[in-house]
């Protein structure tokens, strides 16, 4: 059947001896599972920083504009049969987007500075943060995946897909 005249566990054998080698060496199972901290914790740091700071400063022009936004939303309302219903939601949403967007501000801070001196609670700083940012396309979603990947227990294998 093959041309070479290995049989296929020859075959396999070969080609998995290939694989491990060309793969180098193997990391635990361990070290997967705790998130290699030490390897992203400074890029990370100053990647949460940055991001901090951007967002304190959106919230900061979204509380000085408000007066616009609702302006301009009212611009909007002009031929709907209920405008106050919606400029009352509008008002609502608003206010949790501006505070949303210091929470996001201020955990981003507080987990890049705890990335940065190595702190204890920097890993849940970070993924709290990571979770509250992914909602922000397209860096704070960016960020927060990558947080998630890099900071969440991976472990192994895959589910077995059904035919």
């Amino acid at each position: 059947m093959y041309q070479t005249g290995q049989t296929e566990g020859q075959e396999k054998a070969t080609n998995e001896s290939t694989e491990q080698q060309s793969r180098g060496p193997e990391m635990a199972s361990d070290d997967i599972a705790t998130g290699n901290l030490n390897d992203y914790r400074q890029s990370l740091g100053a990647c949460w920083i940055v991001y901090g700071i951007f967002r304190v400063i959106l919230g900061i022009c979204l509380f000085v504009y408000s007066g616009t936004s609702t302006v301009m939303f009212g611009a909007l309302l002009g031929r709907v049969p209920d405008p106050f219903d919606l400029m009352g939601a509008f008002h609502v949403v608003y206010a949790v987007i501006v505070v949303l967007s210091f929470v996001c501000g201020i955990v981003g801070l507080l987990a890049g500075l705890a990335l940065l001196a190595k702190q204890r609670s920097a890993r849940k700083l970070a993924l709290v943060a990571a979770i509250l940012s992914v909602s922000d396309p397209p860096f704070g979603t960016t960020l927060g995946i990558f947080t998630l990947v890099a900071f969440l227990p991976f472990r192994g294998g895959f589910a077995s897909a059904r035919a």
